[in-house]
């Protein structure tokens, strides 16, 4: 129950993040998705402009919360703890970049056609080259900071201030998270939806972003580089070692 009426703006915000994100990126993976292939400069716009409208939507975003007094410290812009956050940030980065290289390479062990939407972003989307990888880098870091500063800072805030309940603002964080995530299917739903939980629960925990943005960085920075890399490779050489190609980073 809403100990509070949410304001128009933030009613507004919730409104496109629930209904306008979901369905603009649903439309856009499909399209890219039914392209026979993606050329460098095709990559390099699609980086291009997600940043852009990442950094668009935090800034909006922010502006509606100060001009509503939400302190910084509310949405988790703080650190109250500071040996904790970064022993937590430390741990909770290197568990998920561990569960993503163990997941990657399991996956390239099966047939390119098991792969499923990761193989497709892994051979359409994910950057080719140093110029791509570069971009890319760019591209997860305004993922990291701007999806943890709108949905487990500013829609935790909200809905916790509302209910009167920090559990209430880790489910719903988590359901609007995981929403924002529909271009990766059912699959890629309940996932999200699991780490969105887990990392809305450390917010509270903490009462910062820090460790989730890390972690949020560091599974993302795994998932573009290294398994774009293994889920191009042929079967017979992503099953060997752990580096497929010998000790080259290119």
């Amino acid at each position: 129950m809403l100990h509070s009426i949410i304001p128009w703006d933030f009613a507004l915000i919730l409104l496109l993040l629930g209904v306008f994100v979901p369905w603009r990126g649903a439309v856009r993976i499909r399209k890219l998705f039914r392209q026979p292939q993606l050329t460098a400069a095709d990559r390099l716009a699609l980086y291009a402009s997600t940043i852009a409208f990442q950094w668009f939507a935090s800034g909006i975003v922010l502006w509606r919360a100060t001009a509503r007094n939400i302190s910084l410290s509310e949405l988790a812009l703080a650190l109250p703890k500071p040996g904790l956050t970064i022993i937590v940030a430390a741990a909770l980065s290197a568990l998920v970049v561990t569960n993503q290289i163990v997941a990657i390479r399991r996956l390239s062990r099966m047939p390119p056609e098991r792969h499923g939407f990761l193989g497709q972003m892994a051979r359409k989307v994910m950057p080719q080259t140093l110029v791509e990888s570069l971009a890319f880098v760019a591209l997860v870091a305004t993922v990291a900071l701007c999806e943890e500063f709108i949905y487990r800072g500013f829609v935790e805030a909200i809905f916790e201030n509302a209910a009167g309940s920090a559990f209430f603002g880790v489910v719903a964080s988590a359901f609007f998270f995981s929403i924002a995530h529909l271009y990766q299917g059912k699959r890629g739903l309940g996932t999200t939806f699991l780490v969105g939980l887990i990392f809305a629960g450390i917010r509270v925990w903490t009462g910062s972003l820090i460790p989730t943005m890390a972690a949020h960085f560091a599974a993302d920075l795994c998932a573009g580089l290294i398994g774009a890399r293994w889920l191009r490779l042929p079967q017979r050489q992503a099953s060997g070692s752990l580096a497929p190609e010998g000790n080259s980073s290119n």
